[in-house]
């Protein structure tokens, strides 16, 4: 059945707040702390190591894993939780370049997260000098995808600006040259449709504490292709991923499933907030969010151009390209957010002078983004952002 939209009901936002920054951190759904509270007090507390086997936690990555992969469009059996989203890209990355022995060019482009660029030099250093990482322009990764192209490997929305990479255009591209398709997902999954099996890439990755809900330090996850996972060979060889963990054995021998890409002991607390944030998503339809997303970005677009002059779009103005976040330049723009949220309208900044809006249908609606754009227009219009207390520059930004 489908259900509409938005369902505020299943989340526990401050009455005094909007909330647009689910781009980043997604809001507490209701239940998920009495869930984790029952883990730790139950489970944990009374169970005690029993609760491995009589909760099931062992278990537990797994059932998450199939009900993401539900959600993008993937089989039940392809999709792997637990670790980190750097964890997670770094196996993808060694996987992929083993299947391309011959190959030396991981591609990316200049727009990726930093973070992903990391990982790929820390793994170059890791693994063999001869590799090398090119970063293109975001418009010119067509061009760049050549025969000497081992790995392509990209984050399908720009965390800045909200620039959507085509998906299935782009993985048809580098197999049409045999190079290996690595998407990252953090900044798409649970906000645009995903199509993991029609896309055909080989890997997937990404994270859930943004549009899934699942909490600061949630699990992240990893697609494989169902066809490649038996020929995988983990770089990182976890007693996790062993196909019979307690065995004890002396030598690493990988599970015959997406088991294998599992490293790590489970966070169990982390992994039980997500299940529970997962129940949010029931009934709900990909392409419905999709449509909310287009038509409250929009809306907010053309509220804040009609109301704040000072701004100037960074995202793509065709809501077709972009994701589901909308981000706005502005010389002050880390004062002028800083103003904004001690009014009650939460978003974020990110360097030089980038604003970011996240649209997240399942909590947002239209009266929402008329009120940010509101308050955003009385915060630029006043110079209420000049006050001192707004120029300190805090850690997390």
């Amino acid at each position: 059945m489908e259900i509409s939209l938005p369902r505020k009901e299943l989340f526990d936002i401050p009455a005094d707040v909007i909330y647009l920054n689910g781009n980043s951190l997604g809001v507490l759904p209701k239940g998920a702390a009495e869930r984790a509270q029952n883990v730790i007090a139950e489970e944990w507390g009374r169970q005690l190591i029993r609760a491995w086997n009589t909760a099931g936690w062992m278990a537990l990555p797994q059932v998450v894993g199939d009900t993401l992969a539900g959600l993008m469009g993937a089989p039940v059996g392809s999709v792997a939780t637990g670790d980190t989203l750097s964890i997670k890209l770094y196996q993808a990355l060694a996987a992929a370049l083993d299947m391309r022995p011959d190959r030396r060019v991981i591609l990316s482009d200049s727009g990726n997260f930093p973070n992903d660029l990391y990982m790929a030099q820390g793994l170059i250093r890791t693994v063999s000098k001869s590799h090398e990482l090119l970063t293109p322009a975001p418009e010119d990764v067509m061009d760049a995808i050549t025969t000497d192209v081992a790995v392509v490997m990209l984050t399908q929305v720009d965390y800045r600006t909200g620039r959507m990479h085509d998906m299935m255009s782009i993985t048809r591209r580098a197999h049409s040259v045999g190079a290996v398709m690595i998407w990252d997902l953090a900044h798409s999954a649970g906000a645009v449709p995903v199509h993991l099996t029609a896309t055909n890439a080989e890997f997937a990755v990404g994270c859930t504490y943004k549009y899934f809900n699942g909490g600061p330090g949630a699990p992240a996850f990893i697609y494989v292709r169902p066809d490649l996972v038996m020929n995988i060979s983990p770089a990182l060889a976890g007693w996790q991923g062993h196909d019979a963990p307690f065995a004890m054995e002396q030598d690493y021998r990988p599970a015959m499933s997406i088991e294998r890409m599992r490293v790590g002991t489970p966070s169990v607390v982390q992994m039980a907030i997500l299940q529970e944030a997962l129940k949010a998503w029931e009934g709900v339809d990909q392409a419905e969010v999709r449509a909310a997303s287009v038509r409250l970005s929009e809306r907010f677009i053309s509220e804040v151009e009609a109301r704040c002059p000072q701004l100037s779009l960074a995202s793509p103005r065709d809501p077709a390209l972009r994701g589901s976040q909308v981000s706005f330049a502005f010389e002050h723009g880390y004062s002028a957010m800083q103003a904004i949220i001690d009014r009650g309208v939460i978003g974020d900044f990110r360097a030089p002078n980038i604003m970011r809006f996240g649209f997240t249908p399942l909590y947002l609606d239209e009266d929402d983004v008329v009120s940010a754009a509101k308050v955003l227009e009385q915060v630029l219009g006043q110079d209420l952002w000049r006050d001192p207390k707004y120029q300190k520059v805090a850690r997390v930004t």
